[in-house]
């Protein structure tokens, strides 16, 4: 048989906790974001009746679909862009989101400040790095860093966090661990004061948590297999 959402839920929180015990940190330390994609309504709602408080959304368009649903529970909910945001659909990320993960060029981190101003709030969020340099993937080059947090660091209504990766596909936990570790060091090196680190997802959350993660974003391994596009 296989497991309920809420059995999922307390597995990886177990998970979650074991890999801070090995790491010698605080599991307070560590948040973990349900990564809602394609996911279904009913899964959705087992997951927050049994204790998710962090719902991650890849598309603007479902987060409005998913908000709307789960509002009427009535449950205190935190909301977290974790994929790529077009400059059209700013102004309804604002609205929707507590966090954006995905800030991956500057043209997004002015577009962010100016639409938080506008509605009066200052909003939370996270550089993207692209790790590998992968074309398939967003984000800053590493060596664009320091020019960006500069830059974005005079955008009075936009507080970055940290920095968040999707690493390339490893082949080993060595080379997960790796990657994970090279986004540790630019937080370090860049964001001397400290900063937030959201990287890990189903396959390798663990192993993100005991290089440094705070945020964590799980999707199958949570909610079960995505529906097909």
């Amino acid at each position: 048989m296989n497991p309920s959402v809420a059995e999922r839920l307390a597995s990886i929180e177990r998970r979650v906790a074991d890999a801070c015990l090995r790491a010698h940190r605080d599991p307070r330390e560590v948040t973990l974001v349900g990564a809602g994609k394609r996911q279904s309504e009913e899964r959705l709602e087992a997951a927050c009746r049994a204790g998710l408080r962090n719902i991650g959304e890849n598309v603007v368009q479902e987060a409005e679909a998913h908000r709307a649903l789960l509002s009427r529970s009535g449950r205190d909910l935190t909301w977290h862009l974790i994929g790529p945001l077009q400059s059209n659909k700013v102004r309804k990320a604002v609205a929707l989101f507590d966090f954006v993960h995905s800030i991956d060029r500057l043209k997004i981190a002015r577009k962010l400040s100016a639409e938080a101003a506008r509605s009066d709030r200052r909003l939370r969020g996270f550089l993207e790095i692209n790790l590998g340099m992968e074309e398939s993937k967003h984000g800053f080059a590493p060596e664009e860093l320091a020019d960006a947090l500069t830059e974005i660091a005079e955008l009075e209504n936009l507080e970055i966090l940290g920095l968040m990766a999707i690493p390339p596909v490893a082949d080993s936990e060595a080379d997960a661990r790796g990657w994970f570790r090279r986004l540790r060091g630019l937080r370090d090196r860049f964001l001397p004061q400290g900063g937030s680190l959201s990287m890990g997802m189903s396959a390798d959350f663990e192993i993100a948590i005991e290089e440094g993660a705070t945020h964590v974003r799980v999707g199958s391994a949570l909610f079960g297999p995505r529906a097909p596009q």
